[in-house]
């Protein structure tokens, strides 16, 4: 069996109470179809408690990550995202931008990228017109805020919590864009339950 470079390991941030259904289509797909190895992050090693109740234990620490070994970093939602922002997460977004890798946050975790100062100057998306600025007082890109399921500009990936099928789409799109018939196949498969 072929053993995935750091590189082709994409990895997703867990904490208590994380939206546990948004990555999970992107996740599943990246291993079962894109050959990506998938870890997961959490601020420490102990085991958190997702949304949905499942209790996962994190692969390593926030403390041991490292943007340029990572193909993405995946932020699901969550409501911990609107108490608090996170500078851990702050400065490994930034590390995520400066190493040129793609990064993504779906639902709440938008506010993760907006608090990184990453959505100021691109196209993104997130839970409505108005969100973002309720929380992330510096946030300066209300006028490139878009009001679709899912869009990536250059690197950075937002989506509604309403969206994960689009979530993924755009995930993979970066990932593996030669792969553009099989992301459409998927698309149109789990968006609309069956293919036309």
């Amino acid at each position: 069996m072929k053993v995935p470079m750091p590189e082709q390991t994409a990895y997703v941030f867990v904490f208590d109470g994380f939206a546990d259904w948004e990555p999970a289509s992107a996740l599943a797909e990246l291993r079962r179809t894109f050959g990506f190895e998938t870890k997961t992050i959490g601020l420490s090693r102990d085991s958190v408690v997702s949304m949905g109740g499942l209790r996962v234990i994190p692969d390593i620490p926030l403390a041991e990550f490292e943007p340029d070994a990572a193909a993405i970093l995946i932020l699901p939602g969550g409501d911990s995202w609107m108490a608090v922002q996170h500078a851990e997460i702050t400065d490994v977004v930034r590390g995520m931008e400066s190493n040129h890798r793609p990064v993504a946050g779906i639902c709440a975790a938008t506010l993760a990228l907006a608090h990184a100062g990453l959505l100021d100057d691109r196209m993104h998306t997130s839970n409505g017109a108005g969100f973002i600025e309720k929380f992330v007082p510096d946030y300066a890109g209300a006028s490139l805020y878009r009001a679709v399921p899912a869009i990536t500009d250059r690197g950075v990936i937002t989506a509604s919590g309403l969206a994960p099928v689009a979530f993924a789409a755009e995930i993979f799109r970066a990932l593996a864009p030669e792969r553009a018939d099989d992301i459409a196949t998927y698309e149109r498969l789990y968006a609309r339950g069956f293919l036309d």
